[in-house]
């Protein structure tokens, strides 16, 4: 424990719960594993945008064309 013994005059002196609780914080942030996630869900978010787009065109235009063909069949 790094703190174990500090203590500031005109202070108490932490408590090893205190110390703990202060290296777990430190700890948590300097874990950068969550921006990884988020990073990868951003990108799995505008994969997903684009294959919306592009399935929402592509469903627009073989609309149409199943309609001509029925036009013309009639």
């Amino acid at each position: 424990m790094l703190f174990r013994n500090f203590t500031v005059p005109g202070e108490r002196r932490l408590s090893a719960v205190e110390v703990n609780l202060k290296g777990l914080f430190q700890k948590f942030l300097s874990d950068e594993q969550g921006a990884t996630a988020i990073e990868y869900g951003l990108i799995a978010a505008g994969i997903s945008l684009a294959i919306i787009a592009v399935v929402n065109g592509l469903g627009t235009a073989v609309s149409t064309n199943f309609n001509s063909i029925s036009s013309s069949l009639k």
